[in-house]
Parts: structure tokens; C-alpha cells; sequence
């Protein structure tokens, strides 16, 4: 728990630097919104592939030891984006970030839901996933103290060095976690049937309707989650023109409620299974979204509103790491988790592009809203069609 916490913490920090950055690279290189959405889209896109290629190394070569690669990875390609000088460099940078952070949530999810009792998965895993609401908080202090302490110019580049330090904690994943006992023993079994395994079962007759369903249901939380959360630095600096202080404020607010929106939906994941809690939180975010970007409220109701929109569209991932490891067989956990939540991370990813594109003719909150909002019916739609996997015991070589 130690070591998957932390490492989702130090992703979260290292992905969201680049939302806290965005008008400062616009204007310095003198870069439209759609190119900026574009280098967020970039890192997206090809974690994609980064979460899949994890995620099949890690049925081959252990959960523990592919994670350490997948932190040191991104950990480097964020200190590199701190040196870049022009919009193709940085889009070549983060786009590398995105193969380290694509596989590091595809593998340390395995990794806890394999690890945890049935009765208690749920929980766990979502606990875990709320490291990244530690790490997106600390970016957004970082922010506020670099910002306030030193030029811009420097600032935004020191942003990404500090994205560094989640290198140290391969050092830790090193020395204290091990295999779980189901993959040890489904890879002896693999290992003395001579069979291999093969990335493409994802797509065989027996797994392939789970595939899709997984991954149209990633695509549906993820796009939500990043057309509002890219551009919400920016929305609320440039449209609601608030000081890089009260910026602090108001995403403090929302990273507080994403926070216990991750707690909550996890024990909430146990408490009344994975698929209400999924529906309850997809709802919550399609209305909490609409009415803090599209609705003309007051920037005082806008502070309170944060909270339940940090919460709910936070919240709607806490349960999907558990529903995933149950509905995945053994041989192909890594594989299956890995290709359907990075595939959605990668066709969400195409959200912040497409909202940068939109807001040149429609208001930020306009765009956000749109994009959002229909994100979140995808979601729904891929939930109901899924079964309940509630109490699902992990068999080796099922």
C-alpha cells in the first residue's frame, strides 16, 4: 500500500504539473490554446500504449519489478520537460512521460488487487488511488510557492524539474514489495505448460465483450476527468480572472474534495458494489461539472461548488481498479487492465485537445462542459452493460 500510494501520489503530481503551466508556455512560445491541449493529449495518447506494454511486462516479469520502471520513467521524461525551449520539444517530452505514467496505474493496480482479500479490494485499491490527490496537491502548492517566489519564466521550468523525486522511490519498491502469491503461482503454471501467454487474448471470443466494456467505461471517466481538470488552472486564471493566489485556493478546494471523494467511493466500492458506486458517482459528476463550468454563479458559490466537483469526478475511479482485476483472468490481469484503462485514458485524452480547439469559438466553461458532460454518459453506458464482481475470489491460471 506504501509503495502503490506513493507511486500513484508522485504520478498525480508529475501529469497535473503541466495543467498549472499551461498559460505560461502560451505565453512564452506564443502558442494557441488547441496546441496546448495538444501537448496534453500527446502524454495521454501514448500512455496508452505505455499502460498496455506495462501491463503485458508485468504478466511476464513480476507486478513489483516493472513498476520501479515505470516511476523511474516518468520521474525523468517530467525532469526533461523542465529543459525544453519550443512546442514540438515538450510535446516530444511529455509525450515519452506518457509511456511511464500509462503503465505505472496498470501495474500498481494489478499489484493491490492481487495482493488484497476479496472482502476488503475494494477498499484498498481505492484508498490507493487517492495518492493522486496527495500528488495533485502538491502541485498545486508547488505552483503557488514557485509562482509567487520566483520569475515566470523560471518558474513553470522549475514546476517540471521537481518531478524528479518520485525516483527515489524505486529505491523502497526495491527493497520491500514482493510478488503477489496468485501471479507467482500462475506464472509457475504458465511457465511448466509451456504456454506463454499472449498480450492479444484481450481480444479472444471469451474475454473480448469485457474488453470493450472496460474500456469504453475508462474512456467515459477519463475524458471527463481530463477536459475539466487540464483546463481548469486556466479556466479559472483567464475566465473567472482570478490571481495566481486565489487559483491556489480555489483548486485546494477541489483537490480537498477529490481527496475524500477517493476515500468515500472506496469503502463505498465494498459497501454497495462496484457498479452502484460507479453509477452514483458518473451521475453526480455530470451535474457537479455543468454547474461549476456552465452555470453563471458567483465566484464565492464557485469556491463551495469545488469541493463536490473534486469529489465526484474523482471519486467515479476508485472502484475501477478492483471491478478491473476481478474481471480480467490471471494469466492476462496485467495485460487486460493495462489496454482497456489506457486505451480510455488515451481516447479521453483526445478531450483536452478538443475542448482547447472549442474554446476558440465558444466561452472555456462552454467547452469544458460539453465535453465533460457527454464523457460521463459514455461511462454510464459502459457500467450498465458490465456484471457485478463483488466478492470475486482470484483463482491462479483461471
Amino acid at each position: 500500500m506504501v509503495a502503490t500510494f506513493g507511486g500513484w501520489a508522485l504520478d498525480g503530481m508529475d501529469v497535473m504539473v503541466y495543467s498549472f503551466v499551461i498559460p505560461s508556455i502560451i505565453a512564452a512560445w506564443h502558442i494557441s490554446k488547441g496546441e496546448a491541449g495538444l501537448i496534453g493529449t500527446a502524454a495521454l495518447l501514448i500512455s496508452a500504449v505505455g499502460g498496455w506494454l506495462a501491463g503485458t511486462l508485468a504478466d511476464r516479469f513480476g507486478r513489483a519489478r516493472i513498476l520501479q520502471l515505470t516511476i523511474l520513467w516518468f520521474a525523468v521524461c517530467t525532469f526533461l520537460c523542465g529543459f525544453t525551449n519550443n512546442f514540438t520539444q515538450i510535446l516530444v517530452a511529455r509525450g515519452l512521460q506518457g509511456l511511464g505514467f500509462g503503465g505505472e496505474w496498470a501495474v500498481g493496480s494489478v499489484l493491490m488487487g492481487e495482493t488484497i482479500r476479496a472482502e476488503h479490494r475494494g477498499k484498498a485499491v481505492g484508498t490507493v488511488q487517492g495518492g493522486w490527490a496527495i500528488g495533485w496537491g502538491l502541485a498545486a502548492l508547488a505552483y503557488t510557492i514557485l509562482f509567487k517566489t520566483l520569475p515566470e519564466a523560471i518558474a513553470w521550468r522549475a514546476l517540471f524539474w521537481i518531478g524528479i523525486l518520485p525516483a527515489l522511490l524505486v529505491f523502497y519498491i526495491r527493497r520491500n514489495v514482493p510478488e503477489p502469491q496468485v501471479f507467482t503461482e500462475t506464472r509457475k503454471q504458465l511457465d511448466a505448460s509451456g504456454s506463454g501467454g499472449s498480450f492479444l487474448e484481450v481480444f479472444s471470443p471469451g474475454v473480448l465483450k469485457v474488453t470493450v466494456l472496460t474500456a469504453l467505461l475508462a474512456v467515459g471517466a477519463q475524458g471527463g476527468y481530463y477536459a475539466i481538470f487540464t483546463w481548469l488552472p486556466t479556466f479559472l486564471k483567464t475566465q473567472r480572472q482570478l490571481s495566481v493566489m486565489n487559483t491556489g485556493a480555489y483548486l485546494f478546494v477541489v483537490v480537498a474534495g477529490s481527496f475524500v471523494g477517493y476515500m468515500v467511493s472506496a469503502y463505498l466500492t465494498d459497501h454497495l458494489g462496484r457498479k452502484k458506486t460507479l453509477f452514483l458517482f458518473a451521475v453526480l459528476s455530470f451535474v457537479t461539472v455543468i454547474s461549476y463550468t456552465y452555470l453563471p454563479i458567483a465566484n464565492p458559490v464557485m469556491l463551495v461548488l469545488g469541493f463536490p466537483l473534486g469529489f465526484f469526478a474523482s471519486g467515479v475511479f476508485s472502484p475501477i481498479g478492483a471491478f478491473f482485476t476481478e474481471l480480467f483472468p490471471s494469466r492476462l490481469r496485467g495485460s487486460g487492465q493495462g489496454f482497456s484503462y489506457n486505451f480510455g485514458r488515451g481516447v479521453g485524452a483526445l478531450c483536452p485537445t478538443m475542448v482547447g480547439f472549442l474554446s476558440e469559438h465558444l466561452s472555456l466553461g462552454e467547452a469544458i462542459a460539453i465535453f465533460a458532460a457527454s464523457a460521463y454518459v459514455v461511462m454510464i453506458l459502459g457500467t450498465a452493460l458490465l456484471p457485478e464482481t463483488r466478492g470475486k475470489k482470484l483463482l491462479a491460471y483461471e
